[in-house]
């Protein structure tokens, strides 16, 4: 089954209002950017993004933030982008905060048909006794706080109930893919990818590089194709555009 699309208009021309989507990408690395883009000049709003954080004040999930489309964020971090901040604690944005390895295990667990499954991660903060400020009044008061977790012991231990994830779509980025949707991620930019593209019901990829079905060997494949329903492949100057987040060199 031959999955690439024309262009990544073409691929999230079908995200409506409302939609819930998983992004992969971590700080700037592996982010589909090509995807958001597209997805910004298709107008969606009222989004309900899953990504370990949502980019910085002008790229990635960051675009789609300061065009006020994303009315809700379930991630992990959050630290990069004051715009995020700023529509939090004035109540314009819904945030749930999640523990990172507890985040990644929900995204896997809904691509794995698992519903619900039990960390310690959690347990003995506000993550399972509830009470997160999930969003905030104008006046500053907890409008929506996170209610309690249901715990159960374990070998002595206790643990707090989490559930998985599934969404309406997944964006994700990958070093190469063939035209069967299987993928495989470079160093850095697996990162959140694979768990967010197996999570959604409709998982899109954009891929550096576009290999015919066969090229790609069975044991160099990260994600099969069985997750991706679309591929979209990258020009030479949209997979040469990558930005680093904090440059640090010698004096």
């Amino acid at each position: 089954m031959n999955k690439v699309r024309a262009s990544a208009t073409e691929a999230v021309a079908d995200v409506p209002d409302g939609a819930s989507i998983a992004v992969g990408g971590f700080g700037l690395s592996g982010v589909p950017d090509v995807l958001i883009r597209a997805l910004y000049i298709h107008g969606a709003s009222d989004l309900k993004v899953i990504s370990n954080n949502c980019g910085v004040d002008d790229r990635g999930l960051g675009i789609l933030l300061a065009a006020s489309r994303i009315s809700r964020v379930t991630g992990s971090y959050v630290g990069e982008n004051k715009e995020f901040a700023r529509q939090y604690l004035s109540g314009e944005l819904e945030v749930e905060l999640v523990p990172q390895g507890t985040l990644a295990e929900r995204l896997r667990a809904g691509g794995a048909g698992i519903p619900a499954f039990y960390t310690p991660a959690g347990v003995g903060t506000q993550v399972a006794q509830g009470g997160l400020p999930w969003r905030y009044g104008p006046d500053g008061s907890v409008a929506v706080a996170s209610p309690p977790k249901e715990t159960r012991d374990f070998g002595g231990r206790t643990h707090v109930l989490e559930h998985s994830i599934i969404t309406d779509f997944a964006l994700v980025r990958a070093w190469r893919g063939d035209r069967h949707g299987n993928l495989v991620f470079r160093k850095a930019g697996a990162n959140f990818n694979p768990l967010a593209a197996m999570a959604g019901r409709i998982t899109i990829a954009e891929v550096e590089e576009l290999a015919e079905p066969g090229e790609l060997r069975p044991d160099e494949i990260h994600l099969p194709g069985v997750y991706v329903q679309r591929i979209v492949a990258l020009t030479a100057a949209e997979a040469a555009d990558k930005k680093i987040e904090k440059r640090t060199v010698r004096s």
